[in-house]
């Protein structure tokens, strides 16, 4: 691979021209196909789980009942003081307001509050239900506007109107301004990285390239497939994060050669040859883990994977096509300037007088000098922050959460206040009286019967259908949608139904938002131990091929552990305890988005990889040209160290730019992931990686000779480069073994 990225690397080079008309021709036809046939105002935030009981039973409701089977929304009318919404002239005021919304956009039924019993005991709040024939998706971008333009003239009466429900969601992502920060960030951190803008544009040029193409891709999907706004949003996250970290890495070995007398073109083959071979290999474990979410079953959690995946595949593209090319235009004036910074640095990882090269290497050292006192440390640590995931509770998203001045969250907690928390997400009973000798008795017993359970607030009379032999059963609980209590009374009720089938002869299935996001939750708590044993499982085959070692894979997989532990417990004392939630501007704690550890999972697994192979691969590289078990340790550091602390920065900058976001499910992956990042770049790479390391010593690198002669040789560092045939040019390989070994050293080939 090394070998066929070089030849690769020096073609963009010579053809730069070309390579960069082919790209911006491409850039061209993917937004003009986004244009075209997609867009943003076509994204798609439903949930659904197929096959499901709640899912079957909304198929059949749109048949069946079609009134009940989209999105709904809730009008909320809250008298002045002293008065109350029964008064003439206030009820009168309410129904106006209510004829008008019969007449919006999208509008299939209004269920006045008079008629729903949904008045407040004290006559101060009266609460509307306001029924669409489509789910949220289907929903036109003016539909709920249209409704609170039409309920808006109870205001003259002093009433004050409150528009929420399902159909508001709790928010929408809107990710420009965290882009633009991410990318402000990233900038400074290149710029200081480099001490050079010129250095410092080129990874963002090829960053904004590939997400570019990525995104515009993704949207010209959304005519023919659901694409929800999180899914564009991890997308970007992702692909903006890993575009800029690839083309960096590509970027400092080039001008590190540079800095040593290598010619541009040939510097850019080699670079590209090995640390774009890193980059391929860590790419292609993000698109894997990314891809593998689809297993789950859940569209939703799918298209979120598939949509980062395209986007980490087209920034491996970027970084070993397009990048070259753009270094060609530079030519040597990356080349760091005599007497600078840069060049100094660049030396200092030359010097042979026992001296820290630079403040990673002096970091490695001091991990290092007592490597076990690391080691239980780091572990002690890290265990400690992860203790508060013994405690995660993982729900949907509800309004609950929303802005604190939004409608939505505003009507939510008038609601929670005047007529209990769980008319904030009632459940649906649908039950089949097909084959019952009196539907009607048969529905009305059933109705009785979970009047009669525990945590239920009110039942609403049985809604018949004759025609098709069913009868839908609005339930009330007691608790808020994403308490457990309601998760509870949601499995007594299928529980009961064939007690229920054997007194009535009748079938439910219990469905509505909030028992569709009870079964998200319960598949995906299903499927994440398979998944996490497939992502480990993974990890332990890779490393094994790329390092042929045994004791490399097994410290990076209980590393990634330990990093996902410690997130998910730092993840449940900001979002579900409150622990320091003002910081992010959250003024309500609430459960964890039961999408964010399988999410997590995938995607800490990959970036985790990433710095990895980019640190270990140089230490490897040093050990087999040495033999040196502790002197490889220290030298990877001197190489790599300095390149990965920027690239962790700039990730944790990236996805922390999303926290501005007032989209709860975004802003919670975007912490999990920026606090993943660094705990497993700076606390398990750069700290107990070297420990281990260093304890294992000349074990760390051994592998059983029967294994060795079965496993294929990846040449992850490019050592083929050095072994350049004279008739492909002696000068290419005299400038890689100037770049791969300090000047004082003899390179050996030997393993």
């Amino acid at each position: 691979m090394p070998t066929l990225l070089s030849r690769l690397g020096r073609l963009a080079f010579r053809h730069r021209r070309r390579v960069l008309a082919l790209w911006l021709a491409s850039i061209a036809a993917v937004v003009g196909c986004m244009i075209a046939f997609g867009g943003t105002g076509k994204l798609d935030d439903t949930f659904s789980v197929p096959g499901s009981e709640s899912q079957q039973a909304l198929d059949r409701m749109k048949t069946d009942f079609p009134a009940f089977s989209g999105t709904s929304a809730q009008v909320v009318f809250t008298a002045p003081a002293g008065q109350k919404v029964t008064d003439p002239a206030d009820l009168a005021a309410i129904n106006t307001a209510l004829d008008a919304a019969r007449s919006a956009p999208q509008v299939a039924k209004v269920v006045d509050p008079v008629s729903a019993h949904t008045i407040s005991a004290d006559g101060s709040t009266a609460v509307a239900q306001v029924q669409y024939e489509v789910p949220q998706s289907g929903l036109q971008t003016d539909s709920v506007d249209a409704l609170k333009t039409a309920v808006s003239s109870a205001h003259t009466s002093g009433l004050d109107v409150q528009v929420g429900g399902t159909a508001l969601g709790s928010a929408t992502s809107e990710s420009s301004s965290s882009d633009l920060i991410g990318i402000g960030v990233a900038l400074i951190i290149l710029a200081l990285t480099f001490g050079s803008l010129l250095t410092a544009g080129i990874p963002l040029v090829s960053a904004l390239a590939g997400v570019t193409t990525a995104i515009a891709g993704l949207l010209s999907l959304t005519g023919v497939t659901a694409i929800s706004s999180t899914a564009e949003s991890l997308a970007l996250m992702i692909g903006l994060a890993v575009g800029i970290d690839y083309a960096l890495f590509i970027v400092s070995r080039h001008r590190s050669q540079l800095a040593h007398g290598a010619e541009p073109e040939e510097s850019a083959a080699l670079a590209v040859g090995t640390a774009g071979s890193a980059v391929v290999f860590a790419g292609l474990t993000v698109v894997i883990a990314m891809a593998g979410l689809s297993v789950v079953g859940i569209p939703y959690l799918t298209v979120m994977g598939l949509a980062a995946a395209g986007a980490v595949l087209t920034a491996v593209l970027v970084a070993v096509t397009l990048l070259p090319a753009l270094l060609g235009f530079a030519g040597a004036r990356l080349t760091p300037r005599p007497g600078s910074r840069a060049l100094r640095r660049e030396q200092a990882l030359t010097r042979t007088d026992g001296r820290p090269a630079n403040a990673g290497e002096g970091w490695f050292r001091l991990v290092t000098r007592r490597p076990l006192v690391t080691v239980v440390a780091v572990a002690a640590a890290l265990l400690a922050l992860a203790w508060p995931a013994h405690s995660l509770h993982l729900a949907l998203p509800d309004n609950g959460t929303a802005p604190a001045t939004s409608s939505q969250r505003l009507a939510y907690d008038r609601i929670s206040q005047e007529l209990g928390p769980g008319l904030n997400g009632p459940l649906l009973v649908l039950a089949d009286t097909g084959h019952t000798t009196d539907p009607n008795a048969a529905a009305d017993h059933i109705a009785s019967t979970i009047r009669a359970l525990p945590d239920v607030a009110a039942v609403g009379n049985p809604i018949p259908n004759p025609t098709t032999h069913t009868a839908l059963i609005q339930v009330i609980p007691k608790s808020v949608p994403s308490d457990e209590a309601t998760k509870t009374l949601v499995n007594t009720i299928r529980a009961d139904e064939a007690s229920i089938q054997q007194q009535t002869g009748a079938t439910i299935s219990v469905t509505g938002s909030t028992a569709v996001g009870i079964d998200v939750s319960a598949k995906l708590d299903t499927a994440m131990i398979p998944f996490a044993s497939v992502v480990v499982g993974l990890s332990l085959l890779l490393l094994l091929l790329v390092f042929r070692s045994l004791v490399v894979p097994l410290k990076a997989a209980v590393g990634f552990l330990l990093s996902t532990a410690a997130t998910l417990g730092a993840v449940v004392g900001v979002f579900q305890l409150g622990h320091f939630g003002h910081l992010l501007g959250m003024d309500r704690a609430g459960p964890v988005s039961s999408f964010l550890p399988i999410i997590l999972l995938a995607v800490l697994f990959g970036l985790a990889m990433d710095y990895e192979v980019f640190l270990v691969s140089r230490m490897r590289e040093d050990y087999v040209r040495t033999g040196n078990a502790i002197g490889a340790v220290h030298s990877g550091a001197r190489h790599s160290a300095r390149v990965v602390t920027a690239a962790a920065l700039i990730m944790v900058g990236v996805f922390a730019a999303f926290l501005i976001t007032d989209n709860q499910m975004l802003k919670q992956i975007a912490f999990a992931l920026a606090t993943g990042v660094f705990l497993d770049a700076f606390v398990i790479r750069m700290t107990l990686v070297p420990a281990i390391l260093t304890l294992a010593r000349h074990t760390a690198w051994w592998l059983p000779g029967w294994l060795a002669r079965r496993l294929p040789d990846l040449d992850i560092e490019g050592e083929r480069l050095h072994q350049v045939p004279a008739d492909q040019g002696a000068a290419t390989a005299t400038e890689a073994r100037l770049v791969l070994s300090p000047p004082d050293e003899e390179p050996s080939m030997n393993k």
